[in-house]
């Protein structure tokens, strides 16, 4: 019988997520700046198709796996798109197209990138970087905690 633990659905996990997009560009990757990422298994922070991926994976093991964006980081919401006016905006923080600006709102601070300047409306997109695409993840568990 072996004494290895494995991840379970109550589990709280060290892990190094790196992912691409489905154009084999790289998005993210926690192994950039060496700090791995604390996932508590349960809280609803992931998805479940993302944490049915997990499970049963033991400490120093890697794993591949590709989600639908609905499973990543959801699909674009258009309710998530803002048109703002252009005095809303200041040389520190210019409506240029491409930037990711950070407004402070009622339950804390909230990103959003310029997605499109006409004249004095800006277009501002608060929904995930990632959001409506597939992202294919790799795991490597650090540590189960």
């Amino acid at each position: 019988m072996t004494t290895d633990k494995t991840i379970q659905a109550d589990s709280s996990i060290l892990v190094h997520i790196s992912m691409t997009l489905s154009d084999g560009s790289a998005a993210d990757s926690t192994k950039v700046n060496n700090k791995p990422a604390k996932i508590i298994m349960g809280d609803q922070s992931i998805s479940a198709a993302f944490e049915a991926q997990l499970l049963g994976m033991l400490a120093g093991n890697s794993k591949e796996f590709t989600l639908k964006a609905v499973d990543a980081f959801g699909e674009s919401n258009p309710d998530n798109m803002h048109y703002m006016d252009i005095d809303k905006f200041s040389v520190e923080a210019p409506a240029k197209v491409g930037n990711i600006i950070t407004f402070t709102q009622p339950g804390g601070e909230l990103p959003g990138m310029i997605k499109a300047v006409n004249g004095s409306s800006v277009t501002v997109d608060f929904n995930h970087p990632l959001a409506g695409q597939d992202v294919t993840f790799v795991i490597d568990l650090v540590e189960i905690l």
